[in-house]
């Protein structure tokens, strides 16, 4: 069986691919690409057990239908630096043995049967369908997987949880310290269901969406979820049990109404950052008037930093202690000019809004105060 295909198109899909693979597996099959050949096109499959990830390349050329199994580490190293330009597999499935051709010279691989490789698990009739473009799952994505947690015994926060209403989708993540809400109002569904997607497949997703136009289908039961993008297909092991309300953690009244320039106030926090204590990376807000000052300090070795800004305050002098590098986080994840600082107490969590909300979306985050010592 021969087939021929261009350099740069399979390289690219083999390194989206290579991302899923672990550097240790359970099945040293695992380790392997999977080459399907039907009708003129090559489906590439790449998995961990938990997740897999296909893909397709149109053929320039292709005398016979196949599947075999190859080393993905060879094969990336191999085809990495060629520049544009056909280059032909020459598969031998009796000697297990694969030629690749390309214009300077070739190089020979040893292959596999993909009869070994773990079967793809299936959905099941009862699925929930939810269609969302590619664009904004994306930045939703890029949003909230900062606040995902590495919980051993809570595993249902180290993910990000959907939660399909039939008023909109809601998209959480949280660590128990920081929670952001993304509300997307224009996807509804017609009975309410959820599930929560690990971190892993939530990366991979990251790092292959928003690069094209077109919609991403969905579709979910209790124990897995299938993500069609493009020409692509992710099928990940969903994490099991009950996610929190988070509902119930958003305070409803936050009196007290600070507004600031975002990049001024992230810049501010970098520069000040670097004193405060390194175990606990504190960072006093004290707000009054129209000044917002930022202090840290390190007494152990003898740092500490202030710096003021301007501000619009409507509301009751007050001083809140917060994680430096989680406020950076959010305000990092916003693309606004203006965000919006409600609070309440020092003692309650502080809500953190974009000055305006992006088309047809209620973005919130939530960060949970720090103890200051007066």
């Amino acid at each position: 069986m021969r087939f021929t295909v261009s350099s740069t198109a399979i390289s690219s899909k083999l390194n989206a691919l290579s991302r899923v693979i672990n550097s240790k597996n359970s099945l040293p099959i695992l380790a392997d690409f999977v080459f399907d050949i039907q009708n003129g096109m090559l489906q590439l499959t790449a998995s961990d057990s938990e997740n897999v990830m296909k893909t397709q390349v149109e053929l320039t050329e292709c005398d016979g239908d196949g599947r075999f199994a190859i080393a993905s580490h060879n094969l990336l190293e191999a085809v990495k630096g060629f520049s544009e330009q056909p280059i032909t597999f020459d598969v031998d499935l009796q000697a297990n043995i694969v030629k690749i051709l390309y214009q300077n010279g070739l190089f020979s691989l040893p292959i596999e049967s993909a009869d070994e490789y773990p079967q793809t698990q299936t959905i099941g009739d009862g699925a929930t369908t939810i269609v969302i473009s590619n664009a904004l799952l994306a930045e939703n994505i890029n949003r909230t997987l900062f606040a995902t947690a590495q919980d051993e015994l809570r595993p249902v926060m180290n993910g990000l949880y959907f939660d399909l209403s039939q008023e909109c989708l809601t998209i959480v993540a949280s660590d128990g310290h920081k929670l952001v809400r993304n509300k997307i109002m224009s996807i509804q569904g017609e009975q309410p269901a959820a599930f929560i997607m690990p971190k892993k497949p939530a990366s991979l997703l990251k790092n292959l969406l928003g690069k094209d136009g077109g919609d991403v289908i969905i579709r979910f039961d209790e124990r897995n979820a299938q993500i069609n993008y493009g020409d692509g297909e992710l099928t990940c092991r969903l994490i099991e049990g009950r996610y929190p309300n988070y509902n119930s953690v958003i305070p409803q009244n936050n009196p007290n109404q600070l507004t600031v320039d975002r990049q001024s106030l992230l810049a501010a926090l970098r520069r000040v950052q670097p004193f405060a204590n390194n175990s606990s990376n504190l960072i006093r807000f004290h707000v009054e008037g129209g000044t917002l000052q930022l202090d840290a300090e390190d007494y152990d070795f003898s740092k500490t930093a202030t710096e003021r800004m301007l501000c619009e305050y409507n509301g009751q002098p007050m001083s809140i202690g917060f994680k430096g590098s989680s406020f950076i986080e959010i305000l990092s994840t916003f693309d606004c000019q203006e965000v919006i600082i409600q609070l309440a107490d020092p003692s309650r969590a502080g809500l953190v809004l974009p000055s305006e909300q992006p088309e047809n979306q209620d973005v919130l985050m939530l960060m949970m105060p720090m103890l200051l010592n007066d």
